[in-house]
C-alpha cells in the first residue's frame, strides 16, 4: 500500500485531536490514489504517485492543513481546505475525491504537471545601483569582499537597498551595507551560526 513508517510516528506524535483528521486524509488519499506512496518531505507527510507530490498534509498546534499539489485555490491557511480542526472541517469526501483524482490525472497524463515542493523558478536579477557601485568602489576592502560573495549573498544586499522606501533610508542602507561588506559579513551575519560579534 505505499506507506510510510516515518508517517506513522509523524501521526502518533501530532496532538490528540489531529490524528484522527490524518488517519482519515491518510486513507482517503490511498484510497482514490492507485499506487500511491508515502514521504516525509519538508517535514510534512505527502502521497506521491510517479516520484510527483500529488498532496501533503500537515499537523499543527491547533489546526491541521491538507493541500491538493496543483490546485490554485487557497485558503486561510497553508493548503486549500484553511484550519482544519475537526473532520467535518473538510469538504464532502466526493469533493476530496474528485480534487484528487484530477490531480493524480495531470501527474498520469502529463508528468511533470506538478512541481515537487520546493522547486522554485529563479529569481530575476537586481541591478547594481551606480551610486551604491560607487560607494564600494571607494573601499577596495568593500569592493573584494562583494565581489567574492555568492550570487545570493550578493542579491540579499542588493535587494535590501532597492526596497527602501525613502531616499534616506536608502543611503542609510548602504552606508551600513557598506560598512558590513568590508568587515566581510553578509546581509544577514546576526543570524549565522557562529557569527563574530563585532
Amino acid at each position: 500500500m505505499g506507506k510510510d513508517p516515518r508517517v506513522d510516528a509523524y501521526i502518533a506524535g501530532a496532538a490528540p485531536f489531529a490524528r484522527p483528521i490524518l488517519e482519515h486524509l491518510r486513507a482517503l488519499a490511498h484510497r482514490v490514489l492507485p499506487g500511491a506512496e508515502e514521504a516525509i518531505k519538508w517535514g510534512m507527510p505527502h502521497f506521491t504517485v510517479k516520484g510527483k507530490n500529488v498532496a501533503g498534509m500537515a499537523a499543527f498546534k491547533a489546526h491541521c492543513t491538507f493541500v491538493i499539489h496543483g490546485d490554485g485555490r487557497q485558503g486561510d491557511a497553508m493548503g486549500q481546505f484553511g484550519r482544519i480542526t475537526k473532520i467535518a472541517d473538510l469538504p464532502d469526501e466526493a469533493v476530496l475525491t474528485a480534487n484528487l483524482q484530477a490531480a493524480l490525472a495531470r501527474v498520469l497524463e502529463k508528468g511533470t504537471a506538478l512541481k515537487t515542493v520546493g522547486e522554485r523558478k529563479p529569481r530575476p536579477e537586481i541591478a547594481m545601483p551606480e551610486d551604491f557601485a560607487a560607494l564600494l568602489a571607494s573601499s577596495s576592502a568593500a569592493q573584494e569582499v562583494f565581489e567574492a560573495f555568492s550570487l545570493s549573498q550578493r542579491r540579499d544586499y542588493l535587494e535590501w537597498i532597492t526596497e527602501a522606501k525613502t531616499l534616506a533610508t536608502r543611503d542609510k542602507r548602504m552606508a551600513q551595507a557598506a560598512e558590513w561588506i568590508a568587515e566581510g559579513k553578509t546581509r544577514n551575519w546576526k543570524y549565522e551560526k557562529p557569527h563574530q560579534s563585532s
